[in-house]
C-alpha cells in the first residue's frame, strides 16, 4: 500500500483526500497516517492539512523498494524487485536467486556494493548514497550465441534513458560503456548461466556514476559522473525507471528477429568512435583500423588499412581510441 500512495502522491497536482485513499485501500484513517509518517521518515517531505489531505512537497533522491515499486510501469522488467541499502554484489544476488528459481525480469537494486565488479573481474567502485546499481534476471529461450548481444541492447536502454533524464547526448563506446563528453559514466556486465546446451539464465549488472564523487588514480582521467557532467540533479529512481522501459522495449525487438537489426542503426548513430580511427586490442597482439558501425549479431566492423573490413567480437578483445580510452 506504501508504494501505492506514493505514486498517487507523485502523480496529484494538488491534495490527495484522507478519506478518499481510505476508500481506495479499504483501510482506516490510522492505517494511511501510519504509511504516511513512515514515507516521512524515510526522507519525503509530505504536507498534511485538516480537511485538505495530503501532498508531496518535495521528491527527494530515495532510492528503496518502495520508490521504485511505486514507479515502474514496465509488463515485465522489473515487476519482482529485491533491494538491499549495502551488498556485495547485484549480480551475484541475482544469480543465486535464479538458482532458486526468480522470475524473469527480477531486479536486483543496491544503494552500496561492496564487491562490485566489472568486465574481466575488474573491481567496481560503488559507494553508497552515490551511484545506481542495479541487475536483472533474464531467462531466454535462444541458442547460448546470441546472449552477448543482450548487453548491447542494455547498453542502449542506458543510452536512451540518460539522454532522457539527463536532457544530454552521451555516446556509446563499444560495446557496452556509455561515455559524456569523452568520459565513462556506466559500465554493464553480462553473464550467462548454461544447463548443457542452452540458456538457464542471463544477467545483466549496469552501474551508473551519478553523484558527484572522487574517483581513484587509476581511473580518474577516464571517468565522470552525471551530476559533475551536467551541473544538475539526477534521480536514480527515475534513471532506473526508465532504463527498464526502453530495456523492456528493446529486447522485444531484439526477440523479433534474435539479433540486432532492428536496433543496430540506433546504436550505430551513438557510437563514439564510429568512423574514426581506433586500436584493436587482442591477445595476439594489436592494430588500428577506422571502425565503420555494428553488424546485426553486435560484431564491430573495422576497416583495415588494406580496405579488409575486419568483424570484431567482443569477448577477450578491447577497442580504444588512438589517443586514449575513446
Amino acid at each position: 500500500m506504501k508504494s501505492k500512495i506514493l505514486a498517487l502522491l507523485r502523480e496529484s497536482e494538488g491534495y490527495l483526500s484522507g478519506q478518499d485513499l481510505c476508500e481506495r485501500f479499504g483501510v482506516t484513517r490510522a492505517a494511511i497516517w501510519k504509511a504516511i509518517r513512515q514515507l516521512q521518515k524515510e526522507g519525503y517531505e509530505i504536507e498534511a492539512v485538516r480537511n485538505r489531505g495530503y501532498r508531496l512537497v518535495v521528491l527527494p533522491d530515495v532510492l528503496n523498494r518502495d520508490e521504485l515499486e511505486s514507479r515502474l510501469r514496465t509488463d515485465w522488467a522489473g515487476k519482482n524487485i529485491e533491494y538491499h541499502a549495502s551488498l556485495g554484489s547485484t549480480n551475484v544476488r541475482a544469480k543465486a536467486m535464479a538458482e532458486e528459481g526468480a522470475p524473469e525480469g527480477t531486479l536486483v537494486v543496491a544503494d552500496e556494493q561492496t564487491a562490485g565488479r566489472g568486465r574481466r573481474g575488474r573491481s567496481w567502485s560503488s559507494p553508497a548514497g552515490k551511484n545506481l546499481y542495479f541487475s536483472l534476471l533474464l531467462r531466454p529461450d535462444f541458442a547460448p550465441d546470441k546472449a552477448p548481444m543482450l548487453t548491447l541492447v542494455m547498453a542502449l536502454a542506458v543510452h536512451r534513458a540518460i539522454e532522457e533524464v539527463g536532457g544530454c547526448r552521451p555516446d556509446i563506446k563499444w560495446p557496452n560503456d556509455i561515455v559524456l563528453n569523452g568520459k565513462k559514466v556506466t559500465g554493464i556486465l553480462t553473464e550467462m548461466s548454461l544447463q548443457s546446451d542452452y540458456i538457464d539464465n542471463v544477467v545483466i549488472g549496469v552501474g551508473v556514476n551519478v553523484k558527484a564523487q572522487e574517483f581513484s588514480p587509476e581511473i580518474a582521467d577516464k571517468a565522470v559522473s552525471l551530476e559533475t557532467e551536467l551541473k544538475k540533479s539526477i534521480s536514480r529512481a527515475l534513471l532506473l525507471e526508465k532504463i527498464m522501459e526502453y530495456f523492456e522495449k528493446d529486447y522485444a525487438l531484439f526477440l523479433e528477429r534474435m539479433d540486432l537489426s532492428l536496433l543496430m542503426e540506433h546504436y550505430n548513430a551513438c557510437l563514439v568512435n564510429r568512423n574514426r580511427e581506433v586500436e584493436v586490442l587482442e591477445p595476439a597482439g594489436a592494430y588500428k583500423g577506422i571502425a565503420e558501425g555494428i553488424n546485426p549479431k553486435g560484431e564491430l566492423m573495422v576497416r583495415l588499412p588494406d580496405g579488409e573490413v575486419k568483424e570484431i567480437y567482443a569477448g577477450e578483445v578491447s577497442v580504444r581510441g588512438v589517443f586514449g580510452y575513446v
